[in-house]
């Protein structure tokens, strides 16, 4: 133990055990003890004082008269949600990953590219691109494209489960063209010849030799879709909230906004719990898969089928389906910042006033978002407070990546490795509760941050290092020892080796660990709702307080300028690190 603490490698794993334990282990213990605890709302009802032992949460969220309302019928509709949404995406998915790493169709390059768009955009764009043309008036408000034309949509379509559904599987369905796409590049084309050889037909070669071998794909696909439909709030909160249409996000927010802390933390575990299963079942049945792999010649790997007549109608689908996802919402959410009435297509009803326009007909909106002081407000917040943050996880996670790969002590690096990646089995917006649960009140010398920025620069930090960590691990467990022991040799000491050698190798990265989860930060919702406050909005929040206010145009624009620098800095992200989504799609 002695010789080990001589290494600074030790006392920086310790530290940074301490800081994630409470980070990231202290805020979910917190957060699951707050459902055996009497909450102060409860102390008088019950009779008990605040903080004592109590099953009456549980109960509460189990078996009372308002648990259908609270958890059963939310978790039904998340269930029926997320499978619903994973099974269309993962149709459309392997579909359009057939036909970008497997065929000849027109514009291969271009789509392999166009088609992953959705995923570097906010999950709830195309949320609102579909209320602006199919809301009705059944809750008020403006109404919708279709509406305004003399087209009234029925409440399933402009409301609840079907377009949550679809909303999902359309913006998740990049997971499976990435994931699917990429195993079917590196899947030999020659086991298919020999099946045919030996008299198998195109559905055995599907089924035995096709589907087993890329079934570790599917596996992650599905597993990361059911995941993030679990913890989407968004979406959820745009098509379902206006008719009561809760799932599991939105009912554990309408908990903790009615300071119920106790059925909120009840709620929060059950989420936990979910996506925790779930990451269990996804390994184990990864594990299993991993019995099929291909061995091959690499030159034999990579066939491309030609469709002949087939090629045109097969471009046109793909084309369809980015329509779909990313062209018609995108430009429906643009037509309706310019128009003063939605869906009316007369030249006196276009307007750039949302945008630059001034003495608006709005009572907490007087000015378009260009020339509102909040908006510009809220996009610095998201800047610097998510810029931080990124650049604290990035560091981190290569620090962490440094102590796991070359502690003495493994017990340190595998705590590290295993408490990094809690969060990822978290949830978002379950995250958030826990958060809240231990950073809402003063601990010690610690104050209340509630309220603070500190409090969404720490969730953002915890929330995004099970990627940041992950990254530093795999760059140090390539980096060998060689050049550190050389510099160690000619008397450099253990900071300077770090800063003149560790790192300058491993900038590429350590600007993925730190521009990925700056992407990532600045789209996501689920994370910062409940924590930022109109003092410390985000352009995410800002958006979503536009849309309780019903002023869509103007919330239109807030999430188009969003999604531009969502998009773009994914580009930079890429052109930086010299890597590509489409890697492997043959773009």
């Amino acid at each position: 133990m002695k010789i080990a603490f001589r290494d600074p490698t030790v006392v920086v794993g310790i530290l940074a055990a301490l800081l994630f334990s409470y980070l990231i282990v202290a805020p979910i213990v917190s957060l699951l003890a707050d459902a055996f605890q009497v909450q102060f709302a409860d102390a008088s009802r019950l009779g008990q004082s605040v903080g004592s032992l109590t099953f009456y949460n549980l109960g509460r969220v189990f078996r009372s008269i308002v648990a259908p309302d609270i958890l059963w019928l939310p978790l039904v509709h998340t269930l029926s949600v997320a499978f619903g949404a994973m099974a269309i995406a993962l149709i459309v998915g392997a579909v359009m990953a057939w036909f970008i790493s497997r065929t000849d169709i027109m514009g291969r390059k271009w789509f392999a590219t166009a088609l992953i768009v959705p995923y570097m955009l906010p999950s709830w764009t195309l949320a609102l691109a579909w209320s602006s043309v199919f809301l009705n008036r059944t809750v008020g408000g403006q109404p919708g494209w279709l509406e305004s034309l003399g087209f009234e949509p029925p409440d399933w379509l402009a409301y609840g489960q079907f377009p949550i559904t679809i909303v999902l599987a359309l913006h998740y369905t990049p997971f499976v063209i990435l994931l699917f796409g990429n195993a079917l590049r590196s899947f030999d084309a020659q086991m298919e010849d020999a099946g045919r050889m030996l008299g198998a037909s195109r559905t055995v070669i599907a089924r035995r030799i096709i589907l087993p071998l890329m079934r570790p794909s599917l596996l992650s696909a599905i597993t990361l879709i059911f995941a993030k439909c679990l913890g989407d709030f968004g979406v959820a909160y745009v098509l379902g909230a206006p008719v009561k249409y809760d799932v599991l996000a939105t009912s554990l927010f309408r908990s903790v906004t009615a300071r119920q802390g106790g059925e909120a933390a009840v709620l929060a575990g059950v989420i936990i719990l979910i996506g925790t299963i779930s990451v269990l079942i996804d390994a184990r049945l990864v594990r299993e898969a991993r019995r099929f792999v291909t061995i091959g010649t690499k030159g034999g790997m990579d066939r491309t089928r030609r469709l002949g007549s087939w090629r045109l109608p097969m471009t046109a689908v793909a084309g369809m389906v980015f329509l779909i996802s990313v062209a018609i919402p995108l430009t429906v959410l643009f037509l309706t910042t310019v128009m003063r009435t939605p869906g009316k297509f007369t030249v006196d009803n276009f307007t750039w006033a949302y945008w630059v326009g001034h003495d608006l007909p709005t009572t907490a909106l007087r000015n378009g978002i260009l020339i509102t002081a909040d908006f510009w407000h809220a996009a610095w917040n998201s800047l610097w407070m998510v810029g931080i943050a990124a650049i604290c996880a990035g560091v981190l996670g290569v620090l962490v990546g440094y102590v796991v790969v070359r502690s003495p002590l493994k017990s340190i690096g595998a705590y590290l490795r295993y408490v990094t990646f809690l969060p990822y089995l978290v949830p978002g917006i379950a995250f958030a509760a826990a958060c809240l649960s231990i950073f809402a009140v003063p601990h010690g010398p610690i104050p209340a941050l509630y309220g603070t920025a500190a409090i969404l620069i720490l969730a953002l930090m915890a929330d995004q290092m099970p990627f940041a960590s992950r990254a530093g691990i795999s760059a140090m467990m390539q980096l060998g020892k060689d050049p550190e022991e050389a510099a160690q040799i000619a008397g450099a000491g253990w900071w300077k080796r770090l800063l003149k050698i560790v790192i300058p190798i491993q900038k590429g990265p350590l600007a993925a660990a730190i521009l990925l989860p700056f992407i990532s930060g600045l789209k996501g919702l689920s994370l910062v709702i409940m924590l930022a406050t109109p003092g410390t909005d985000l352009l995410t929040t800002y958006a979503i307080r536009l849309v309780d206010f019903g002023y869509s145009q103007a919330a239109n624009a807030v999430v188009l300028m969003l999604s531009a620098i969502a998009f773009f800095g994914t580009l930079f992200l890429q052109k930086a690190t010299k890597t590509s989504l489409a890697s492997g799609l043959g773009g």
